[in-house]
């Protein structure tokens, strides 16, 4: 087993998550053919497809085998490329293993998108904004006004310096490539059919999954949110006010903690209409407020990148 979640040495994982870095900060997201988090949307979408949805039972079986096959079958193909490649060579492994991981997170790609929106918001073509949303987050923003649009903006940013980089990166600190690709096909899995609706029953196991892996790194990302906030210049005592008044405003137990954060080191208020309103005394959020998100952000994946490699020293400390 030792040998299928770590073939390599541990300074090979670390030279395998750096290469990763470098790869995200360098290259573009490789075509979706060739992507794997693609591959499991499209695996998802066909599970869907042939899922019962009209029997409570069925459908709760049927999410609950979902939510297990899905992580299992892409943790193990990691697990047998990760060995794979290091029976070839150690490069082999390195490389190899950095292209792999490189998929399971996005740094740039979500500073991008978070961008895309505070570019056209900055020069007041709202609808250009609103077009740019749907790649952060899946509310209809057709019916966002400007503050709304910056919001949300926002709002993905923090949540998902947890979700697209600092906790895959966590997972494959634990358990190498194979934890990386468990989290991410159970992510997939939770934004695909996790919701109420028509998913009630078919997406609970991957809604219930997603919320227990998320437990502590988006706790551990609201932490580091207030540290790279005071890198930048923020206000970390004001964050972390915010944080233990409003981190248990939304619905998700995750989500409300690094976003709550970023409302306070920010001084805005992040409101979803009838849901939430964190920071609920500060200013509405602008355009140049998406920017100072992804500042911290950035800062974010700076402190997250030395703690996994602690984390997988510590790793070979302890095993």
């Amino acid at each position: 087993m030792a040998g299928w979640l770590w073939p390599g040495a541990w300074t090979l994982d670390l030279a395998v998550l750096g290469l990763a870095v470098l790869l995200d900060a360098l290259l573009p997201e490789p075509p979706n053919a060739m992507h794997p988090v693609v591959w499991m949307g499209k695996l998802t979408a066909a599970f869907d497809r042939r899922a019962p949805h009209d029997q409570r039972r069925r459908a709760l079986l049927a999410g609950a085998g979902i939510a297990v096959l899905l992580p299992v079958l892409f943790a193990a193909a990691a697990g047998w490329a990760g060995w794979g490649l290091r029976e070839w060579s150690a490069a082999a492994y390195v490389i190899g293993g950095a292209v792999l991981l490189k998929s399971t997170f996005a740094v740039r790609g979500l500073a991008q998108a978070a961008l895309g929106v505070a570019r056209p918001l900055a020069e007041g073509r709202v609808d250009a904004a609103r077009e740019g949303l749907p790649s952060l987050v899946g509310r209809d923003p057709a019916v966002l006004s400007e503050t709304l649009v910056a919001a949300a903006a926002v709002e993905s940013v923090a949540e998902n310096a947890s979700d697209s980089f600092a906790a895959p990166w966590l997972a494959f600190a634990v358990l190498g490539l194979p934890g990386a690709f468990a989290y991410r096909a159970v992510n997939t899995l939770d934004s695909m059919i996790g919701y109420r609706g028509r998913y009630e029953y078919l997406g609970k196991a991957s809604a219930r999954l997603d919320d227990a892996i998320n437990w502590l790194p988006s706790r551990v990302t609201a932490m580091l949110v207030l540290a790279a906030g005071a890198l930048v210049g923020l206000s970390p005592r004001r964050g972390w006010k915010t944080l233990r008044r409003d981190h248990a405003s939304t619905a998700s137990p995750n989500a409300g903690w690094p976003m709550s954060a970023m409302a306070g080191l920010l001084g805005v208020a992040l409101e979803k209409p009838g849901h939430y309103r964190l920071g609920a005394a500060f200013r509405d959020p602008a355009a140049d407020d998406i920017r100072r998100a992804v500042r911290v952000c950035y800062g974010v994946a700076a402190l997250a990148l030395p703690l996994a490699g602690g984390v997988v020293a510590a790793r070979h400390a302890l095993l």
